[in-house]
């Protein structure tokens, strides 16, 4: 996650950097680090920040799954955590779905194909 983008979700979700800091179980001082860039973003605060704005989106309960959207044949599905656990709004959240082919093997690989995909962008 970049800087900017960290910076425009805690502006969207309203959130003070102490209130942000809760909110992902870090530190104020953390928060601040990573809005001037003189720390990386971890991969936990990341997809904590990311889960939290998912869910303000309106009308997150009429979303249609991802198996739907991307029209997955159901050798596909069954093999797909995401079709497994009915978490077709948040596949791009589980690690282990194969919307690229293949199971990503790590998040950075997972998010560079996420972010691409009409799932996570309607999400987001």
């Amino acid at each position: 996650m970049e800087i900017k983008e960290f910076k425009s979700f805690r502006h969207r979700m309203n959130k003070t950097q102490r209130q942000m800091a809760q909110l992902l179980g870090t530190s104020i001082k953390a928060i601040h680090s990573y809005e001037q860039g003189w720390r990386n973003i971890p991969v936990y605060v990341e997809r904590q920040m990311l889960f939290l704005i998912s869910r303000m989106k309106e009308n997150s309960k009429d979303r249609k799954p991802c198996w739907v959207i991307k029209k997955c044949p159901s050798e596909i599905k069954k093999q797909c955590p995401a079709w497994e656990f009915q978490t077709g709004n948040l596949c791009w959240f589980i690690n282990g779905t194969i919307c690229c082919g293949s199971a990503c093997k790590d998040w950075k690989e997972k998010m560079e194909c996420c972010r691409s995909c009409e799932v996570f962008i309607s999400v987001m």
